[in-house]
Parts: structure tokens; sequence; C-alpha cells
């Protein structure tokens, strides 16, 4: 797991859901989008100073902010996103230039409303919360100068300029290759999992007794994040372009692929984690070859180049390697499987394999309950998309009232760093705020060092290009790194439109309002209907519960022929995402004020954990020999599915456990439930545990068990901590 790094330079999986997410992910660099977002921007401000049209200002915003709204990927999906910002910006930067012009008050008033539309617009999903985000700063810089009917028409109409001129470059002039998106997406899968074939060769070969639980809640997150985000990047591209075609049914076979090639590796961590130190030797050569087979198909996803000679016969040396590695033992089925999948992986980066015939799924949902069902549905105080308009709208209308009157030139960064760092969760806001400010700090002291060398008009518009290039290229790599490379471009355009300045004054300037805005929005997180995610922990856990539940029973029907074999793999996800979902909750909720003791996050870490275990059995249970159809699976099948229903339900395990005499994977997911019902129900002495003394008395408890009991036994011990508040666990919102 990339240990030796800090944490904040890990680009992949980190197993401590108490860190901030604050690492680089240097994948993301795209030096074509920087040079084409520098181009948008630096033609325009070199036609401004060779020309001597300052009016020509606000081509270089419209074009700037269009660049920043641009969300990538399908022609399909960003063509709205930025007609609509075009449309609504254009006429943002008309009316709240009369509305300022007719006094204070009413632009306060105006933009405070402005601000709730927009940042309510997030119920529409990321790409509308984007386009939000920046139609309110285009609101917020149009209310800094009033202006005349005439004015403000032709700065509104030179804002649509800027942005109709980015639009037409970005979309017509230099177009993006439309499935690269979707090709970085699924090579990126092949890399996660790659990574994890690392860290279990780390953990087999190390001296150090083997951490799986950390292993398991850091890569199986990470993969599963990786998973469903080439998914939705695939849907995009199949959405946009209707049938695949040869490219698109070639990236749809790989990631579901990947899905499989996850799946299994899962089995082979639990093989490991119980099978001693003779199925770790026969893993060693096995996982460094499979690593090296899954950066393969990465880099020929990447390269999207067909397969030569040299790469056909490494391939075939280590699959080779793999089958004879696992000929015989636990680790035999699987390692046919992880090669029988492989091989198609493989294949299909080659032209043969991708005239392979597939299918693309297209959305039937209707135009307007797209638009209307997301507003119906967050219209009520318990949606977090309400809560944080009303919130951003309560915290922007004292900071205009506040920076309007004053007059001040570089005010509005006060209010639209408060806006766009509040969020609408807590351990979010304090996130943003950390990156926004310490990028900001950082940009500044680069502008100040720029300061020493450029001072003409002619030097501040060369260094806009170098600049924007660099800030538009690592715009996806990280939150901070972009706000350190966007502060110098910000301050030496501001200092084009108010020349004698100085760029030191206007970094000061950007870096007090910036951090005036940041502890502000902090305050208005904490103060204002704080959305606290202990309070969805509860609610998280029973969904992961059931989920791994319906992922149980779907596993065990198809053993036994009772249900298709694909049903299990649709579950198996299921339980995947659940699991991610409830880690990413309580990794918000560790890092808010006063809540990392709370016993309902003891509890819920204990139970993810199990959880995490119990998956990798199911998994586990497709290769093991000799229980596909046996006489105890229907028995076992009914016996788990009650168990995850009383568990979801607060009920005691069921009595009547099948026996499983020679402590097999059924077994072993029976004692992860009896652990689960340990840190549910303090003190309660279930039914199932009191038949099992064996596991216990036997010797036969699996590596890590006793680390689980402890933790919730600590759990058990804050059951009676007069400060838990259990009414927390009722909250319905799902945001």
């Amino acid at each position: 797991m990339r240990r030796g790094l800090p944490v904040w330079l890990r680009a992949g999986p980190d197993a401590d859901l108490g860190h901030l997410p604050l690492s680089l992910d240097l994948r993301a660099v795209s030096i074509a989008e920087g040079v084409r977002a520098a181009l948008a921007v630096a033609v325009v401000v070199t036609a401004a100073e060779w020309f001597h049209i300052p009016a020509l200002a606000a081509v270089s915003l419209g074009s700037l902010l269009t660049c920043l709204c641009d969300p990538g990927g399908p022609i399909r999906r960003r063509l709205p996103a930025l007609f609509t910002f075009t449309l609504l910006g254009s006429a943002a930067f008309f009316v709240f230039s009369l509305l300022r012009a007719a006094g204070v008050l009413p632009g306060a008033l105006g933009g405070a409303a402005w601000v709730f539309c927009a940042m309510f617009a997030r119920a529409w999903g990321p790409v509308a919360m984007q386009v939000g985000n920046l139609l309110t700063v285009v609101a917020i810089l149009a209310l800094d100068h009033g202006e005349d009917l005439q004015t403000a028409a032709l700065l509104s109409a030179l804002f649509a300029a800027g942005a109709l001129w980015a639009l037409l470059l970005s979309l017509v002039i230099w177009r993006l290759h439309p499935f690269r998106p979707a090709r970085l997406a699924a090579a990126d899968v092949y890399d996660r999992i790659a990574v994890l074939a690392a860290d279990l060769s780390e953990q087999v070969a190390g001296a150090a007794v083997p951490d799986w639980s950390a292993h398991a809640r850091a890569h199986r997150r990470y993969v599963r994040d990786g998973l469903e985000a080439a998914r939705a990047e695939l849907l995009d591209i199949l959405r946009s372009r209707g049938q695949g075609g040869p490219r698109g049914n070639a990236l749809v076979i790989q990631v579901e692929a990947a899905d499989q090639i996850f799946g299994a590796v899962i089995a082979v961590s639990d093989i490991l984690e119980h099978g001693g130190e003779e199925v770790a030797m026969a893993a060693r050569p096995i996982l460094p070859a499979l690593r090296l087979v899954l950066a393969g198909i990465s880099d020929g996803i990447v390269t999207d180049h067909a397969e030569d000679a040299g790469h056909r016969a490494m391939f075939l040396r280590l699959f080779a390697e793999i089958e004879r590695a696992g000929q015989t033992g636990p680790l035999a089925e699987v390692a046919h499987s992880l090669v029988s999948v492989l091989r198609v992986a493989a294949l299909m980066t080659t032209p043969e394999g991708r005239s392979v015939e597939g299918a693309s799924e297209s959305d039937r949902t209707p135009a307007l309950t797209r638009l209307t069902g997301p507003l119906r549905a967050n219209l009520q105080w318990s949606s977090a998309s309400l809560r944080h308009a009303v919130r951003a709208t309560a915290v922007a209308l004292p900071a205009l009232l506040i920076t309007l009157p004053v007059g001040a030139v570089y005010a509005h960064w006060l209010t639209i760093t408060l806006i766009l760092t509040l969020q609408p969760f807590f351990a979010l806001t304090w996130q943003r705020a950390l990156e926004r400010v310490g990028g900001t700090v950082l940009g500044g002291l680069v502008a100040a060092c720029l300061s020493i060398f450029v001072h003409s008009p002619a030097l501040i518009a060369a260094c806009l290009f170098p600049l924007a290039v660099i800030a538009f290229a690592i715009r996806r790599v990280s939150f901070g790194l972009f706000m350190a490379a966007l502060t110098p471009l910000i301050v030496l355009l501001s200092e084009l439109g108010q020349p004698g300045t100085g760029e030191v004054a206007i970094a000061l300037y950007r870096a007090g309002y910036t951090l005036a805005g940041g502890a502000m929005a902090v305050a208005g997180g904490l103060l204002l209907w704080p959305s606290w995610e202990p309070a969805r922990v509860q609610g998280d856990l029973l969904g992961a519960i059931r989920a791994h539940g319906a992922y149980a029973e779907a596993e065990l029907a198809a053993l036994i022929g009772k249900a298709p074999p694909g049903s299990a793999e649709t579950a198996r996800r299921g339980a995947g995402l659940a699991s991610n979902n409830l880690e990413t909750t309580l990794s918000r909720a560790l890092q808010e004020p006063g809540h990392a003791s709370d016993r309902e996050l003891q509890v819920a870490m204990v139970a993810d954990a199990a959880l995490r275990r119990i998956a990798g059995r199911l998994a586990a249970l497709q290769h093991a020999p000799g229980l596909a159809g046996s006489a105890e699976m229907d028995r076992w099948r009914e016996w788990l599915t009650a168990s995850f229903a009383a568990l979801a339900s607060g009920s005691a395990l069921p009595g009547g456990m099948p026996a499983d005499p020679d402590n097999g994977p059924l077994g072993r997911i029976a004692r992860q439930l009896v652990l689960i019902d340990g840190a549910l129900r303090p003190g309660s002495d279930s039914e199932s545990a009191r038949q099992e003394p064996r596991h216990e008395e036997g010797g036969t408890a699996e590596p890590g068990h006793e680390q689980e009991h402890a933790a919730a036994r600590r759990g058990i011990e804050l059951a009676d901590d007069p400060d838990h508040d259990a009414g927390r666990r009722r909250e319905a919102d799902r945001g």
C-alpha cells in the first residue's frame, strides 16, 4: 500500500478512514486540456493588450470560466453544461450589473437568491453542481460595479463572446478523443487491481503478520470506486454515440472482465488468509505474474495499439506461470478462472478482439422526468441539497451586505471563497477549506516571486499562457495544487484589469480574503444546520448488511442451481458499493470534531471489517471444490439469509446453524455474523454463539479474529455513554 510515502502523496488506497483524502493522482495530468484552456484565455488577453481594448477583459473572464465549467468526456454530456453556462452566465452578468446600480440592498438580496438557486442545482448531479458554482462566481463578479443598461448589455455580450470562443475551441476546433476518458478509466481499473495484487504479494512475502482487515478495507474500496467510475464514463460514451462500435464494445468487455478478475483476486486473498504457509508459497509466483499481466492490459488500453508479437509472447509466458503455480491445492480452480478471464481482457487489446459484438445501454428516461424528478425528491428539509442551498444563502447574504458597500476591488474573493468552500457536510467543508486556503497562499507566493521579474503588460500577457497550461493540466490531479497554479494566473489577470496595484499587493489581498472566507465557511458549516455524518452511519451500516445478505443468498443459490450465475456477480457489486458507501460515511465522520470515539462509529468499523471478510469468503465459494450442489448448501443459504435479516432488524441470530465440521468458509462466515451481532447488541448471548464453543476452544479462530473481538469489546464498553444520541440513527436524508 505504497508504504513509506506520506499520506498526502499516496495516489493509491489508504486503509485509515480517518485520513483526509488529500492525495495526488498524477495520472490525471492532461497537457492537452491545459494547452487548449491556455489558448482560450491567452489569445483574448493578447488581443486586448495588442489593440488596447480593456473591455475585452470580460471576454477573457467568459473564456476562463467556461474552461473551468467543462466537465470533460463525451460531447453529449459537455454540450448541455457549456451552453447552459453560456446563456445563464451572460444573463447573470447583465442582470446583476443593473441590480448593483440600483443599490446595495437589491444587489445583495438578488445575489442571495441566485446563490440559493445555483447551490440547489447540485440536486441534478456533479455536472450541474459545477455549473451552479461558476454561475455564482459570475453573479458575484457582476455585483462589483453597477452599470447602466447599455454598458451592462455590452459586458454581457462580451462575456458571451468569450464563453462561445472557449466552447468553439473545445468542441469544434480542438476536439479531444471521445473515447479517451473511458479508455483511461478502464485502464485505471486494471492498474488498481495490479496494486491490489502487489499488496497481496507483500502480505504473503513479509515477515510481519499480515493485516488482512486493513488490506481489504483499503484495496477493495479502491478497486470498486475505479470500477464504478469506469462504468459511468463508458455509459456516457455509449449514450452519446449509440451502438458502441468495436472500440466501445471492447471497453465494455474489458470493464466487465475487470470486475470478474477483482472477484477472483478477492477469493485468492481469502484463501491466502486461511491457507497457511504452503498456500502462501504457491501464491508467491502467481501474484507478481498477475500484476505484470494487469499492467500490460492497462498499457494496451491506454495506448490503444494492436498487440505485437512480443507483447503476446509475454502474456502467454505469464499465463503459463500462473497456471503452473496453481496446478494443485486450493489455488488451482481460482488460478484457472483468473487465466480464462485475463485471456479475454488481453484479447480486447487486439484488432480481432475488438470485432466482438457488444450491447450498449441507452437512457430512455424522459427529459422532463430527469429535470423535475430530482427537484421533487429534494424539496424537503431532510434533503442535504436543500439544506445546503439554504445554508449557503444564509452566509452569502451578510457577506454581500458587508463587501458591497466597501467597494474594494478584490472584496468579491471573500464571498466567492465562502460560497465555494462551504459543502453539505462539515468534513467536506473542512477539507475544501484546507485545500483552497493552502493552495491560494502557495499560489500567492508564486505570484510574489513572479512580480520580481514581470512588470510590463506584455510580459504579464506572455506569462499567462504557461500558467494557464500548468493550472488546467493539473486540474484533476489535486484541488489544492490546482488552486496554487490558478492563483498566480488570476493575480496577473487582475493586474491587467487594475494596472498599478502590483502583484504582491494583489496576492496579499487574495490570500487575506481567501483565509477570511474559508474561516467563515467552516463556521457556517458548524453553526447552521450541520449534517453530521455519524447520524448517517447506522443507515449505511444496515444497508451494507442487507446488501451482503443479498450477495450471500445469490451466491449460494447459484451454487445449488437455483439462480443464474450472473445474479451473484450483480449482488457482489451491490455489496461492494454498500461497503464503499459505509466507509465513505465513516471516513467523514472520523474527520468531524468530537465524534472519533463514538460507540456507534466503533461498532460500524468492526462490522465493516467483518463484512469485508464475509465478501471475500463468498467470492471464494465459487472456487471451493465439493461445495456446489451439496446437500447442506440449501440449509446454509436459508440460515444465512435469516441471519442477515436478523442483523438488519436488530433481533437475535436464529438458531439451528448447519454443521461445518471442517471449519470451512461457511463456518467462518457464520462466526463473522456472530461477531457483528455481538457488536450491534452489546451484552447479547445469541443462540448461535452458544452453539459454537468449538471455535473458541479448539484453537481454530482465524487470524485477526481476536483483534476484531477486542475492537467489538471496546465498542461495547461505550454502550452506556450518556452523550450517545441514538436518535441520530434515524436521519432519513440520502443527500
